[in-house]
């Protein structure tokens, strides 16, 4: 998976389309992301013994096919590339060739 924890991604598709957000949470083995303020649902939780009960709004996961990294350039949707700079592997966007924090 080309998408990594603290990355800034832009949705592609759904209700959240156009919306930029950091990643929380990547899931390589389910093949999906969370990213803060998208794909919010309200839960009830039952009272533990570290917090309250009630409503909650949380993040759910997405696919991670519906997600792009965001250019570090022009802050566009962009691919993810991969080539060895001083003996190291590093991500680089195929839009602007920038590298990948």
């Amino acid at each position: 998976m080309k998408i990594k924890k603290n990355d800034d991604v832009i949705i592609l598709t759904g209700k959240y389309k156009g919306k930029k957000g950091k990643v929380l949470k990547a899931m390589p083995k389910e093949n999906k992301v969370i990213v803060a303020g998208i794909n919010l649902v309200k839960r009830h939780q039952k009272p533990g013994q570290e917090n309250a009960g009630g409503i909650i709004t949380k993040e759910m996961p997405i696919d991670v096919s519906n997600v792009s990294l965001m250019d570090p350039k022009d802050g566009k949707p962009t691919r993810v590339g991969y080539k060895i700079k001083d003996g190291k592997k590093v991500r680089f966007a195929k839009k602007s060739g920038e590298i990948i924090g």
